[in-house]
């Protein structure tokens, strides 16, 4: 088989393991049917903005042309910083893109990836947020009606969360997660008063898992920028990185734009 393709992350489903599909010229390829399988990797020289399509000699935050990057509403400052949202006062890059993806309830959740971490995300996005971080485990404990409060019972949260992954150690194999639901009432007395009434008490952790067949050696991440051409045998998937005998891994999101061809 061989595909052609400009990199977009992963499309995952939920199932058990988690299904994952790549986008190609000719179509979607189920990537879970290729693990096992040597495949090859090959960058075309070509790197294409994933908003306005145009050749450029690098990209910005994962598949960008500075002139979107700098203007379009999915790099807003907001989107890495919740807090910083002002959509709710009428200011956005975009508003109606930020009414449809600002002004609508907004998770605040738990997570296992590398440790328990905390972080936002929209209600259309769950469990695809999860899936994206590499999480084993992940549990709602807040639902407000905007990112910006979303943000600022993640910015309460983060003195006794991480809010980050640690994705050398994502990609190994963990300890089994931990009780979230227990950490829900600890997590909710660090707010202010005024944000606990966002809080949620019922939810039940989701459990994920991923198609990961071998425990890697020395991780050793791999970038189309210093090595044109990736073979190897395709051991597992998990977050948007692909897994790889010999320790390599390749992000998938990180490459947004760039130009391949698949060949397995």
């Amino acid at each position: 088989m061989i595909a052609s393709c400009n990199l977009h992350k992963m499309r995952a489903v939920m199932s058990d393991p988690v299904d994952y599909y790549l986008s190609t010229d000719g179509g979607e390829i189920r990537l879970n049917d290729l693990i096992h399988r040597r495949i090859t990797l090959r960058y075309q020289h070509e790197i294409h903005c994933l908003r306005c399509g145009r050749k450029i000699p690098k990209s910005f935050v994962q598949g960008y042309c500075y002139p979107c990057f700098s203007t379009a509403p999915e790099t807003e400052e907001c989107v890495l910083r919740p807090e910083l949202c002002r959509a709710h006062e009428g200011v956005a890059r975009d508003m109606a893109y930020a009414e449809t993806h600002c002004l609508i309830d907004h998770y605040v959740y738990l997570s296992y990836t590398s440790g328990i971490k905390v972080g936002v995300t929209r209600n259309t996005q769950v469990p695809v947020r999860w899936i994206d971080q590499g999480a084993t485990a992940a549990l709602p404990i807040a639902r407000t009606p905007n990112r910006y409060l979303a943000g600022c019972i993640e910015v309460a949260l983060k003195s006794r969360y991480a809010d980050k992954t640690n994705w050398r150690t994502m990609l190994q194999p963990l300890a089994p997660a931990p009780d979230l639901s227990a950490e829900v009432q600890h997590a909710l007395q660090h707010l202010p008063v005024e944000l606990q009434v966002y809080g949620l008490t019922s939810e039940q952790a989701l459990q994920l898992n991923y198609p990961v067949y071998q425990k890697l050696p020395k991780i050793v991440s791999l970038t189309l920028d210093k090595q044109e051409e990736l073979s190897d045998t395709l051991v597992g998937i998990k977050g948007q990185y692909l897994l790889f005998a010999g320790g390599g891994v390749f992000n998938v999101r990180k490459h947004g734009g760039y130009r391949i061809q698949l060949e397995a």
